[in-house]
């Protein structure tokens, strides 16, 4: 796998150390990315997104779901005082995992819920007022008089 050496891009931008950090973990050479537990990620409307994660075997008390730097992480622990079974197939895992997603610039996490063995967590986009497009109305200058300067006079 071919390897490329962002530190140019580090000296020659400001302000986009987050865009910088973004591409180091996706072209990192850490290819093998958990797969447990399994998850899909949905658009639900224009500015609103949902991330569904599987956590069958697990309760609300045993998962944990924190935002921190631009960065929502889920994770999940069995409690230990459950009692040894004797199992004849055990296919379902509820082995101990950490999740992580990067957030971008103003997406917040709305809220989550556990239903069904299904965690959802619900994402929000605000754009903030500034950031918006928005029209600029141009004045007319027909009929309108050109503004006068007055400046000192010398001598």
């Amino acid at each position: 796998m071919r390897t490329f050496d962002f530190t140019p891009l580090h000296r020659a931008t400001v302000g986009f150390d987050q865009i910088a950090d973004l591409m180091d973990r996706v072209m990192s050479a850490d290819i093998q990315q958990p797969s447990y537990p399994p998850y899909n990620i949905e658009k639900t409307a224009d500015d609103a997104y949902r991330i569904s994660i599987a956590v069958a075997g697990f309760s609300e008390d045993e998962l944990h779901v924190e935002v921190k730097e631009h960065a929502l992480i889920v994770s999940a622990r069995k409690s230990d005082d459950v009692e040894e079974r004797a199992y004849l197939h055990r296919g379902i895992a509820t082995r101990a995992f950490e999740r992580r997603f990067t957030l971008a610039d103003h997406v917040r996490v709305e809220g989550a819920s556990h239903a069904d063995g299904m965690l959802h967590i619900d994402l929000v986009r605000e754009v903030p007022e500034a950031l918006k497009p928005r029209r600029i109305e141009i004045a007319s200058s027909a009929g309108r008089k050109p503004k006068e300067i007055s400046a000192p006079t010398v001598n």
